[in-house]
């Protein structure tokens, strides 16, 4: 029992504390006593309902209003398009952006309460406020389907793609990003829940904002700690995860409900140099040495495939190919640079494989990791 986690909780008082209009808002001016209460043009609270925080959470969800459902559907369509259909995702007051299709957000909240077309998922039919099949549902969309290219009058007519005439095209977060090169790498350990695990990260990176705690020494976990789901990453309020900040993760002081995307050169310098893109380009390399085939032209064209999900053009193949050989040459020269690289990170390689040409490999998958194809939901 000493292993389970507990948390502190919350009770309410079995009389609610009086609350009062404040003049001018003194607090030693009250004027009028005033209780707990909806908004009069919304819904009442479910019969039997407490009027307390439980009360209020089963209202939330109890499909008798627009306000829940409106809010998750268009946070999903954002996250699926880049733009939510209420652009506003973070204000859904009286200050909010107008919608860019009202028809379709009301359609979209209703089905997602009370589904009469959603896809089944798996072998169950979509039940009410099944989140898994409303966004099955949008994905299989035509709108969504689309091709992210289009004539460049339609982009300057409509950058932001309110129009939806075309497929979203955007960077993807931190989290799914490193995910993704892991999985590609094969190293990603899929386990579900657990306590935080500790990924690499810059040495002191916690030292300024805990000089004195108990986490001023931070010290990386081993195994598979290193190669779990970043939602599963120790976090620190003060001193957020390097990685994740460059790519736009909020730092968790305040509440952020919408998340900035911006591309820059440190972006760059991390997927290319942080052990973690590191250590999993060179179990792609691995991949693409064994199971490839034969010839460079063949594993590269493997390892793009994998990386992508597409097959390089000539030109792309025959550039890549190129440094390849380049690579491979300077790796021949100097194997202490090719050891060296192919022992960055905890986990071995294969030792049967030709460290120069995998470390030449490594430095192709690595390129291919940092493609704008694998970084960008096109």
């Amino acid at each position: 029992m000493a292993k389970v986690p507990s948390t502190r909780i919350m009770k309410e008082k079995a009389s609610p504390k009086d609350a009062f209009i404040l003049n001018r808002g003194e607090d030693d001016q009250p004027t009028e006593k005033v209780t707990r209460s909806l908004p009069a043009v919304l819904p009442a609270l479910p019969e039997g309902a407490p009027n307390n925080r439980l009360g209020l959470a089963q209202w939330l969800v109890s499909g008798d209003h627009p306000l829940t459902a409106r809010v998750w559907v268009n946070r999903v369509w954002e996250r699926l398009f880049g733009v939510g259909i209420v652009k506003t995702s973070e204000n859904f007051g009286s200050q909010a952006e107008w919608p860019a299709h009202p028809e379709l957000l009301d359609w979209l909240a209703v089905e997602f309460t009370n589904p009469t077309t959603l896809p089944s998922v798996g072998d169950e039919r979509a039940k009410s406020w099944d989140m898994k099949a409303m966004i099955k549902f949008i994905m299989l969309s035509d709108a969504y389907k689309q091709k992210s290219s289009a004539p460049e009058n339609l982009f300057k007519k409509d950058p932001e793609n309110r129009l939806l005439s075309r497929g979203p095209r955007m960077r993807l977060i931190g989290e799914v990003i490193r995910d993704q090169a892991l999985f590609v790498g094969g190293l990603l350990v899929p386990k579900l829940g657990g306590p935080s695990v500790r990924p690499y990260m810059p040495k002191g990176v916690w030292s300024e904002t805990n000089r004195y705690g108990n986490l001023k020494n931070y010290t990386a976990d081993t195994g598979e700690g290193l190669y779990r789901r970043s939602m599963y990453t120790i976090w620190k309020r003060t001193a957020a995860p390097p990685s994740m900040l460059l790519f736009d993760a909020p730092n968790r002081e305040v509440c952020n409900p919408k998340r900035s995307r911006t591309n820059t050169p440190l972006q760059a310098l991390a997927l290319m140099n942080e052990v973690t893109f590191v250590e999993a380009a060179r179990g792609l390399a691995e991949v693409m040495i064994k199971k490839g085939g034969n010839s460079p032209e063949e594993k590269i064209t493997t390892g793009y495939r994998m990386a992508t999900g597409l097959t390089p053009d000539s030109e792309t193949l025959a550039i890549m190919l190129k440094n390849f050989n380049r690579r491979n040459d300077q790796f021949k020269q100097d194997k202490e640079a090719a050891k060296s690289l192919v022992n960055t990170g905890e986990s071995s390689y294969d030792s049967s494989l030709n460290a120069e040409e995998l470390a030449a490999y490594t430095v192709t998958a690595n390129i291919l990791l940092n493609l704008d194809q694998v970084l960008t939901k096109n």
